[in-house]
């Protein structure tokens, strides 16, 4: 008989193995390439064999096996279904990286664990199918999935966490001025204040942030270009270098840097890429976008809690925007759940206890400031 402890295991990796199988038999359906298609259908079957193995588990045990989805499930094939697979797969691909050697070191499970290594290494190499092909040593430790595990980012953690900051801001700037025994109006204009100021400055940070990064690499390519103009020998040598460093002869990289730089502006891409890991075609992005994405996501979450003010007012309107507040912040915890390996209801209790108690100290703030001012 199972320990309480082993019979815990058991629903967890079944948990995770139906969630997993789940998610590839939506993508699959989704999916219009016919590859990808036949092999997210190939990784739900082998999801589904792995829960069948905790499921007979409990069943020989005589434990009930659980049925239904789970909240976090549910969420992840309706994002699946919406946006696309594209959306999805890097948060999905950093999920099978941290559980890759979930069944490491047990023989019993010695086949499920090679398995789930491979299914985080095809996952990945799906995220990785539509980038150009990494041309220096950190691009390719950074598109590795060994190396990029759990922090690669993606626009879903990107916009949850965009909107967790207009949230969490909002909330405690309104407790804080409501503690200070603050009108309606006051509260009200306070809150809009707050989105719209908060959200400039968010659009503003990433604004300066891309385009400062956009300059710096214009300004990298055209010293880079000014050498290549004025010395080509160096260049040249630079780039037999870099090939050596490749694992080309001697002989070899001295061919390609020569044949290379017979053409200036092959030349230039080539040390844009090679010397300074640069992507003449990206440089780090859109500022416009970005900002905007930016400003749009925190004012998402800075609205919550000023909604109640504007049809109500007083104690009514406090316990409204408490439990707006409150329902946002669950539900970017349930969000966050989809790629910090934690389960939806933990997630969600971990974010509203934390934005409760950063509300309840700017309440306090504002009462003692409001009762001293006054």
């Amino acid at each position: 008989m199972a320990s309480r402890k082993e019979l815990k295991r058991y629903r967890a990796h079944l948990a995770d193995e139906r969630h997993s199988a789940a998610i590839y038999e939506t993508l699959a359906h989704v999916e219009k390439d016919s590859d990808r298609k036949q092999v997210f259908g190939e990784l739900a079957a082998a999801e589904r064999t792995h829960a069948k193995v905790w499921a007979d588990k409990l069943k020989a045990n005589g434990q009930p096996v659980p049925d239904g989805q789970s909240v976090k499930t549910f969420m992840m094939k309706s994002l699946v279904r919406v946006f696309g697979p594209k959306f999805v797969l890097p948060t999905l691909a950093a999920a099978e990286f941290a559980d890759r050697n979930k069944y490491a070191g047990n023989p019993e499970t010695a086949t499920m664990s090679a398995e789930e290594r491979q299914h985080a290494s095809v996952v990945q190499g799906m995220v990785n199918a539509d980038k150009p092909e990494p041309t220096k040593g950190a691009e390719i430790a950074e598109a590795e999935s060994w190396h990029r595990g759990v922090s690669s980012g993606n626009d879903l953690r990107a916009a949850v966490l965009g909107a967790n900051d207009g949230l969490v801001s909002n909330f405690c700037l309104i407790m804080g001025v409501t503690g200070a025994g603050t009108g309606n109006k006051a509260i009200l204009l306070t809150a809009l204040a707050g989105l719209i100021a908060g959200a400039c400055s968010m659009a503003l940070g990433e604004w300066l942030s891309v385009t400062n990064a956009r300059e710096l690499a214009e300004t990298q390519i055209a010293l880079e270009a000014d050498e290549l103009e004025h010395t080509p020998d160096a260049e040249e040598h630079e780039l037999r270098l870099i090939y050596r460093a490749k694992g080309l002869e001697r002989d070899e990289a001295k061919r390609v840097a020569a044949q290379i730089m017979r053409d200036k502006d092959k030349a230039l891409d080539a040390l844009t890429r090679e010397e300074l890991g640069l992507d003449p075609a990206e440089l780090g992005g859109n500022p416009w976008t970005a900002a905007g994405f930016s400003f749009l996501l925190f004012a998402v979450g800075a609205i919550f809690p000023a909604m109640p003010f504007l049809w109500t007012s007083g104690t009514p309107a406090i316990v409204q925007c408490i439990g707006l507040s409150i329902f946002a912040l669950a539900a970017i915890g349930v969000f966050t759940s989809l790629f910090n390996g934690r389960s939806a209801s933990f997630s969600a209790i971990r974010q509203v206890v934390i934005g409760l108690v950063a509300a309840a100290f700017t309440f306090g703030i504002g009462r003692l400031l409001g009762v001293s001012v006054s």
